[in-house]
């Protein structure tokens, strides 16, 4: 690991110079992984000094999009912890499914991996054609990807693994079909989902839904911002909607949590 070329102050500048050029605003995210990322991203692409890092990062709009690529965090699979797509499709679908119509947002969507996940339970449970999935993320490029709905062949093995674990019904390979080293979901499934971009630290809630899923995203963001992400989170779900966080989040800290009963193991939690 490279020693430290990059100090807590200029870490502060950058962001600063981020957010009132880009608009972006990034200075309550966890400060040591965002460090980590920029400090990673200089040494990356060989800069000489800071202030040209900080020029190109200002001026460059190519560069720009390059280091929202790589602030911004997107690990993500498909059907990744399959008990807890499990207890989606026991616990928690069946109940939306008495609704007329089900509005869910799978917030931080990254590369689609989730929407396409939950796509495909909402048309094993018959309740796709009667859903709509809005899928948002900070970073425009990884929403382009999703868009496409095509993920490296080589991942599949590992996404049909889990597909099957968490109570998959059919032959995964019946949603795509393997094109060269790609692998094209089926346009049924995300003819049901609007992706935009929307920014979790800045903007509103934009509707009212039944389901909010945002899964391993407020890990990188430090308490106070989780707690603001929550109000937002509130603001946008129905009473006796469902909120699902990833496995190392929780609404345990935050002052309304009372509001929210936990559904079984998994975490998710029910709005009273």
């Amino acid at each position: 690991m490279i020693g430290d070329v990059i100090d807590n102050d200029q870490v502060e500048i950058l962001l600063n110079d981020v957010l009132e050029t880009h608009g972006y605003d990034f200075l309550e995210y966890s400060h040591a992984s965002i460090k980590r990322r920029i400090t990673r991203l200089y040494a990356l692409d060989n800069f000489v000094s800071f202030a040209e890092f900080r020029y190109t990062i200002k001026s460059d709009k190519q560069y720009f999009k390059r280091f929202l690529e790589e602030i911004t965090v997107n690990v993500t699979e498909m059907f990744r912890d399959p008990s807890f797509y499990r207890a989606l499709r026991n616990d928690v679908l069946p109940v939306l499914g008495t609704y007329p119509f089900i509005r869910i947002w799978v917030a931080g969507c990254s590369t689609g991996e989730e929407a396409y996940s939950l796509a495909i339970l909402l048309k094993e449970l018959n309740l796709l054609g009667k859903s709509l999935i809005y899928a948002t993320d900070i970073n425009p490029s990884v929403l382009d990807k999703a868009k496409k709905g095509m993920f490296p062949l080589n991942y599949l093995k590992q996404y049909s693994e889990n597909y099957l674990q968490s109570g998959g019904l059919k032959e995964f390979s019946t949603y795509y079909t393997a094109n060269y080293s790609l692998a094209k979901f089926d346009e049924t499934l995300s003819s049901k989902m609007i992706f935009s971009t929307h920014n979790l630290v800045s903007d509103h809630s934009f509707n009212e839904f039944q389901l909010i899923l945002c899964r391993n995203v407020l890990i990188y963001f430090d308490k106070e911002l989780q707690h603001k992400v929550f109000g937002l989170f509130d603001n946008s779900l129905e009473n006796l909607g469902f909120l699902a966080l990833g496995s190392k989040e929780s609404l345990e800290f935050w002052p309304k949590a009372k509001a929210y009963k936990r559904v079984k193991l998994e975490k998710i939690w029910r709005k009273l």
